[in-house]
């Protein structure tokens, strides 16, 4: 699995690196959106794209003077569709990580969300008691050491959901492997399974299983344990670009440290999540 993994990203960043180095004026730019992560994106019932990041997008067009098309793409094979030259820029809560900085670069981050477990209502895991709400697994100190080994001891021979190619997905291989994962394309797939029985548990953004809550079958969707951010889970989501494409990242970047500055991300993110994902300017 890892050979194929690092085998996969040596391919996008030779495709990267394919791509024209020259400058362009950006006058013009397709941004891909999942539409199947809401609050982040989403397409409703007239099939128009609609979220947090596609009011976002449309934002920091508007900052960078350009005009701006999004479209839907599925979230595997998201970056080599990218580095291919199918759109310009991604924006998908896809987070900042080391291991995707070797094939694409990113802007921003833009905002950041915490990583949290949920299962059915009555369930026996709901009663576990984290050591701290939150665990910065950046720090590996000794109370996320703690919260990593309960859970990895809570949930041995469990079956516990996460999207596949995420840092979710990640972190359940890395630092909960006595879980067995089971990886879904689409964050309400997984959802469904929860609901239905089929996994214990699942491991997404909060706001994405707030998501899920908000539907009928999903209402008995309960959180447990505490929300982690840092270490495998990256930095934060940012606008995934090509490494070719350097002008655009600083127009990007720009438009991010602007929108962050007035105020435009905590208001979009507080109208779509209810609660604040920007981060504060250093």
């Amino acid at each position: 699995m890892k050979k194929l993994v690092a085998a996969v990203l040596a391919v996008a960043a030779v495709a990267a690196l394919g791509c024209s180095a020259e400058a362009k004026e950006w006058k013009k730019i397709r941004i891909a959106s999942e539409g199947a992560y809401p609050p982040y994106n989403a397409i409703d019932s007239s099939g128009k794209l609609v979220g947090f990041e596609i009011d976002l997008a449309n934002d920091l067009c508007r900052r960078m003077k350009a005009q701006c098309e999004i479209v839907a793409q599925d979230w595997d094979g998201m970056i080599p569709a990218l580095n291919a030259g199918k759109y310009d820029a991604i924006m998908a809560d896809m987070s900042i990580t080391d291991e995707r900085k070797q094939a694409i670069n990113f802007a921003g981050p833009y905002a950041t969300d915490k990583t949290m477990f949920a299962a059915l209502k009555g369930s026996p895991l709901l009663a576990y008691q984290p050591p701290a709400e939150t665990i910065d697994l950046s720090k590996n100190d000794a109370t996320a050491k703690k919260a990593v080994a309960d859970l990895d001891k809570l949930l041995k021979g469990k079956v516990v959901g996460a999207q596949v190619s995420t840092i979710q997905q990640k972190m359940l291989q890395e630092l909960i492997p006595d879980a067995t994962a089971q990886t879904y394309d689409k964050a309400d797939n997984m959802g469904l399974d929860l609901t239905s029985g089929r996994i214990d548990a699942l491991l997404a953004d909060r706001s994405a299983i707030d998501g899920l809550r908000k539907e009928e079958s999903g209402k008995d969707i309960t959180l447990f344990g505490p929300g982690f951010i840092g270490g495998v889970l990256g930095v934060g989501a940012g606008v995934g670009l090509r490494k070719s494409d350097a002008d655009l990242k600083a127009m990007f970047d720009k438009a991010i440290a602007d929108a962050t500055r007035d105020g435009t991300v905590r208001k979009l993110s507080e109208q779509w999540f209810g609660y604040d994902l920007s981060i504060p300017s250093s």
